[in-house]
């Protein structure tokens, strides 16, 4: 994905609501926000928390967590840009940082041209290597209403959900870098990325339709706070469990199967090319993109 650094003067989003397990806590205390005024605070009542952000020609904008985590669950609801959204990127990922050896789980949006299908990003940063990008189309309208996406990150396995659906699993193998000693903080931005998503800048973003506005809400973690920078496991309270999630976890969470949208020819040939899929998921599925490693699966259920 597109350097962080570049992003900075470039954000865009909208977030959040309460933790599951953190006590209630306004917004302000609990992020950082990038943008200024264009955070918009929608509701903060300590219970649920709900924030517009906004990106135009001048600013884009975005928050990071206060604590950083090392393993847990993190969940938001999210409503993405509606109308021509081409060149918009909306993200939800935690990162450790900027360093050259940083570690990073990505669930990135890349906005379309009306009508089109919206594009999921995922992507698994380790020790600096990022080259492990997964795709694929939603099998819903995600600018309609709002829908739940999770990270689910353990020293086993990575696991990617939509509504509760697993759309990816990550597995830790001995001879491929894996997220597992850094402690990371947990971002979201809206970003000009026309470079970046649309083929190295083809496709501008069309100014006329801003301000172009991101919903979050509902944010909740089950996570091993560590804000420790030195790493390693967590220095302070971490939920039973949390850290112990396996390939289990992904069964307990067995998705009903759903109908897969409209996709473009060459997509659709990809989708027939069957792979192994990680003990645990519906055979229903098809995998959408081939893999150099059997560790990384890409699925879409219908």
């Amino acid at each position: 994905m597109a350097s962080r650094k570049d992003m900075s003067l470039s954000l865009v989003v909208l977030l959040v609501a309460a933790p599951a397990l953190a006590a209630a806590a306004g917004f302000y205390e609990r992020f950082d926000v990038v943008g200024g005024d264009h955070v918009r605070v929608m509701n903060d009542d300590g219970k649920t928390q709900q924030v517009a952000l906004t990106l135009d020609r001048t600013s884009g904008s975005g928050f990071n967590s206060k604590d950083t985590y090392l393993f847990g669950e993190f969940s938001v609801e999210m409503k993405l840009v509606g109308g021509n959204s081409a060149g918009t990127v909306t993200s939800f990922y935690l990162s450790s940082g900027e360093s050259d050896d940083h570690d990073e789980i990505d669930i990135e949006f890349m906005g379309n041209l009306s009508g089109d299908p919206y594009v999921m990003n995922t992507n698994v940063w380790a020790n600096g290597d990022g080259k492990k990008e997964h795709q694929f189309y939603l099998w819903f309208d995600p600018t309609a209403d709002f829908h739940t996406y999770k990270i689910i990150w353990n020293p086993k396995n990575i696991i990617f959900q939509v509504d509760d659906v697993p759309v990816r699993r990550f597995k830790k193998y001995d001879d491929l870098a894996y997220p597992s000693s850094k402690p990371m903080r947990l971002h979201a931005t809206l970003w000009d990325g026309s470079y970046w998503a649309t083929r190295h800048g083809d496709v501008q973003i069309d100014w006329s339709g801003a301000p172009f506005v991101v919903s979050y809400r509902d944010y909740s973690t089950n996570a091993c706070v560590n804000n420790n920078p030195a790493g390693g496991w967590p220095s302070s309270w971490c939920p039973e469990g949390t850290c112990l999630l396996d390939r289990h976890g992904a069964r307990r969470r067995r998705p009903r199967h759903r109908r897969l949208g409209r996709a473009r020819p060459h997509v659709l040939q990809l989708l027939r090319r069957r792979l192994a899929l990680p003990p645990g998921l519906p055979r229903r599925v098809l995998p959408q993109l081939n893999t150099s490693h059997p560790s990384s699966h890409s699925i879409l259920l219908h």
